[in-house]
């Protein structure tokens, strides 16, 4: 049944596979992503780790608390969803190529 797996090479490529994650996780907090809400009077600012770079308020939203909180709700979804989807995107490009049966 698992003729022709190489556990030595399996070892070897979750060892690749775990270096590639490290690097790719640094990489991330060089990539920016930026969303706005409410025609673009809020704007935010994250890296590809969701660590917030920047915050920008338009002073005409600080009169209105409760159309602002939902404005920053919503930003800060949308950018949580573009760094899950990066997220998404880098692991399966990290996985394409990866054969873990030794069938090259």
């Amino acid at each position: 049944m698992f003729e022709g797996f190489d556990m030595k090479k399996m070892s070897e490529m979750m060892s690749q596979m775990q270096d590639k994650a490290k690097e790719i996780e640094e990489q991330s907090k060089n990539i920016q992503f930026t969303a706005k809400a409410g025609g673009g009077l809020i704007e935010l600012t994250v890296n590809g780790a969701g660590e917030i770079i920047d915050l920008n308020i338009d002073d005409s939203m600080l009169d209105d608390k409760n159309l602002l909180q939902l404005l920053l709700i919503s930003v800060m979804n949308d950018a949580n969803k573009m760094v899950e989807e990066n997220k998404k995107s880098q692991a399966m490009g990290m996985m394409g190529g990866m054969n873990p049966f030794g069938n090259t």
